[in-house]
C-alpha cells in the first residue's frame, strides 16, 4: 500500500504526543488495559447471542410472516451492532492484546456479509489515514453521481433533492456491500490514490468462499426450511439489509459529514498542510457523546474523535479518555466538534446535503464546509 500524499507541518504534532502521553498515563495510573474489560466482553456476548437467537428463531419456521419480517429487521440491526461493537474493535486490534483473539473476532464481520480483509484496507489503512480527503477517502463516496459531497464535483440538477433521497440510498449500502462492493474493491488497482494490488491468492479464495457461505445461510437455507415464496424471501433479505445499511450509513455520516468538519484538498505538491492528528480532529465530529444508549449500540463510534486518534484503544474506554482529548485540544486551540444529540447531528447532516446539492463548485477547492453554512456546529 503506497501513495504519494504526505502530511506536513509536523511541528504541530506536539498536540498528539501530549494527548497520547496523557492517555497512556491514565491507563497506567489506573492500572487498566486499553483493551476489552469485563463490560466489553459482556457486550460481545450480548450482540453475538442476540444475532444467533434471532437467526435461529427465523429458521424455526414457528412464526407468522409478519413476525419473521420484524425479526429480519432486528437481525439487520444486530448485524450492524456486531460490526460496530465486535468486528470494528477486533479489526483495529483493540479488542485484545492477543493478535489471534482479534483475528478470531474479526471474522464476525462475515456475519454482515462483508470481508474483514477488504475492510482493513479500505477503512483501517485508507480512511483512517486520508479521512475526508476527496479522491483519496472512498468512504465518503456513498453514491457517486447521486450524492454530492465534494464541492469541486459538477453540480447535477437532481442533487437539489439529495437531502431527501440520500437516506434511502444509505439503506442500500449494505446490500451493495454484500453483492458488489467487496468484489470491486479487491480487484481495483487503487483505493482512492493508494495502491491496491498483490493480494495473496488465499484472500481471493476466502472472499468467494465466505460470500457463497453467506448466500447459502441467508438465501438458500431459509428458502429450503421456511414456508415462504421466493419473492417473500427476497423481500425479507432486502429489508434486513436495508435496515442494516441505514444504521451503518447514518453512524458514519454523522461522524464525518456534518457542519464544521473539513474536507481538505491536497496542494499542488500533493501534500496536506497539517499534521496527521490535527487533520483527524478537523475532519471528525462526535454525536450524542453523553448518551449511554448511543455508546452501547454504536460501539463508541459516537465518539469518533477519540476513535480516530486512538483506534487501538477499545471503545469501552472512550468516555474516560474523551475528557483528556477535549482538554488537550482546547489547550492547542484546536476544534473539538460535538453534536449533543443524534437529532442535532442528523439535522446538521441534512443541512450539509442540502447546501452541497445547491452550491456550485467552489472557486477554491480548499473552501471548508464551515465557510458554507450559516450556523456552524457548536465547539465544546
Amino acid at each position: 500500500m503506497q501513495t504519494t500524499l504526505k502530511f506536513t507541518n509536523t511541528s504541530r504534532s506536539l498536540f498528539f504526543s501530549t494527548t497520547r502521553k496523557r492517555v497512556d498515563a491514565y491507563f497506567k495510573d489506573n492500572n487498566l488495559s486499553p483493551n476489552a474489560n469485563g463490560a466489553m466482553w459482556g457486550k460481545v456476548v450480548f450482540f453475538m447471542t442476540g444475532y444467533a437467537v434471532l437467526y435461529g428463531l427465523i429458521l424455526s419456521n414457528q412464526f407468522s410472516l409478519w413476525a419473521m419480517l420484524g425479526m429480519a429487521m432486528l437481525l439487520g440491526m444486530f448485524a450492524a451492532f456486531i460490526g460496530f461493537n465486535v468486528s470494528h474493535d477486533a479489526m483495529h486490534g483493540a479488542l485484545s492484546r492477543r493478535s489471534w483473539v482479534n483475528e478470531l473476532f474479526s471474522n464476525s464481520f462475515y456475519l454482515l456479509g462483508a470481508s474483514p480483509y477488504v475492510w482493513k484496507i479500505t477503512h483501517n489503512v485508507v480512511h483512517h489515514t486520508y479521512t475526508n480527503i476527496p479522491g483519496h477517502d472512498e468512504d465518503i463516496e456513498v453514491a457517486p453521481g447521486l450524492i454530492r459531497l465534494d464541492q469541486d464535483e459538477a453540480l447535477r440538477p437532481w442533487q437539489r433533492y439529495q437531502q431527501w433521497y440520500a437516506f434511502p440510498l444509505y439503506g442500500l449500502a449494505s446490500l451493495s456491500w454484500v453483492l458488489r462492493k467487496d468484489y470491486v474493491k479487491i480487484f481495483k488497482n487503487k483505493i482512492g490514490q493508494t495502491q491496491n494490488s498483490g493480494h495473496p491468492m488465499k484472500e481471493y479464495v476466502t472472499l468467494f468462499v465466505t460470500k457463497l457461505a453467506y448466500y447459502g445461510l441467508f438465501l438458500v437455507l431459509p428458502y429450503l426450511v421456511l414456508d415462504i415464496t421466493l419473492w417473500q424471501l427476497a423481500l425479507g433479505f432486502f429489508i434486513m439489509h436495508f435496515v442494516e445499511g441505514l444504521v451503518l450509513g447514518l453512524v458514519f455520516q454523522l461522524a464525518h459529514v456534518v457542519e464544521g468538519t473539513d474536507f481538505p484538498v491536497p496542494t499542488e505538491q500533493n501534500t496536506i498542510e497539517e499534521a496527521w492528528a490535527i487533520h483527524q480532529v478537523r475532519t471528525t465530529a462526535n454525536f450524542s457523546p453523553r448518551s449511554w444508549l448511543a455508546s452501547f449500540f454504536c460501539g463508541g463510534l459516537n465518539r469518533q474523535i477519540e476513535h480516530h486518534l486512538f483506534p487501538k484503544v477499545c471503545h469501552i474506554h472512550y468516555p474516560a479518555i474523551a475528557a483528556i482529548v477535549e482538554q488537550t485540544a482546547h489547550e492547542f486551540n484546536l476544534p473539538y466538534l460535538e453534536n449533543p444529540t443524534f437529532a442535532t447531528a442528523l439535522k446538521s447532516h441534512y443541512k450539509i446535503l442540502k447546501i452541497m446539492g445547491r452550491t456550485k463548485p467552489a472557486v477554491s477547492r480548499q473552501l471548508a464546509y464551515t465557510d458554507l453554512v450559516d450556523e456552524p456546529v457548536s465547539v465544546s
